[in-house]
């Protein structure tokens, strides 16, 4: 893809990202984020009502008067993007692959917060830690993390959660806002992300297209493993082929609901042909 094309696209997608948060996510996205808590602001004289545990005997000894100390919640967040970059991403058997819908919610995300002016940063990962850019502020700074969305090599297409959460858990030290999307088909990642959903606010971002769930029978074909590159031949005429196969993806998506769920992160389910907008739309106003 040349430089003409990857702007072209950046520019669309932030166009379309841009006005979801414009018009739909600003409000709910701040309201379903708290700051990392509440820090002085200012001292004024006490009023009936206040809490006393609030007073300022320092100020108040001083001028003979009653003080308190008055808080305001402490606004700046910082958002964190975690985004697989592996190989089953590359699939799509409607209007749009895996990416392209991730590509989407993360740019709508990193827009919430900017009109926040909250810091956002980018990690994108496969078995290994493909690329990380720090959090920063400022339009110029999102256009980059969605042109390195769209146009991103990785080097390897097998995937590891758990690396990721690791990563994101060393080079992140204060509390911050982690938005884990993928097809969580690697498995291995529950004692990390019990840490991650500690020290952070962390949701995972679920996206699947409805063709992964069940095998269609075809009869024999020959399949290549998007990940690990392995090439076999299926029957997709056995049952018991069929079967299996709807019971290993059905266990990789129990496994990331229930292990989410158990640590106390946030769970959201994405398909490829449904409105990721109403999904996030639904998840903001629900934690507010």
């Amino acid at each position: 893809m040349d430089t003409k094309e990857i702007l072209k696209k950046v520019k669309k997608i932030e166009i379309k990202t841009k006005k979801l948060s414009d018009n739909i996510f600003g409000g709910e996205y701040h309201s379903a984020f708290k700051g990392r808590g509440m820090t002085f602001s200012e001292v004024r004289p006490y009023q009936y009502g206040d809490d006393i545990r609030n007073i300022d005997w320092n100020v108040t000894a001083r001028y003979n008067e009653t003080y308190v100390k008055v808080f305001e919640e402490e606004r700046e967040l910082t958002l964190m993007l975690l985004v697989d970059v592996s190989g089953s991403e590359l699939f799509g058997s409607l209007q749009q692959f895996k990416n392209e819908v991730v590509t989407e919610i993360a740019a709508t995300l990193a827009f919430a917060a900017l009109q926040n002016n909250d810091k956002t940063g980018l990690i994108l990962f496969s078995d290994q830690i493909e690329l990380y850019i720090p959090p920063k502020k400022g339009k110029y700074h999102i256009l980059r993390i969605i042109r390195e969305l769209i146009e991103f090599q990785p080097k390897n297409k097998q995937t590891n959660i758990a690396n990721a959460l690791e990563f994101l858990n060393k080079v992140t030290k204060k509390k911050t806002i982690a938005f884990l999307l993928s097809d969580f088909i690697g498995e291995g990642y529950q004692k990390p992300l019990q840490i991650t959903a500690r020290r952070h606010d962390l949701t995972g971002i679920r996206l699947y297209d409805p063709r992964e769930a069940s095998l269609p029978n075809v009869g024999v074909i020959l399949a290549k493993d998007a990940e690990t590159g392995e090439v076999i031949y299926i029957d997709t005429t056995s049952s018991r082929v069929q079967n299996k196969y709807a019971e290993d993806y059905q266990q990789k998506v129990s496994t990331f609901e229930s292990t989410f769920r158990r640590y106390g992160a946030g769970v959201l389910h994405c398909r490829t042909d449904e409105s990721y907008t109403q999904k996030l739309l639904g998840y903001f106003k629900y934690r507010a």
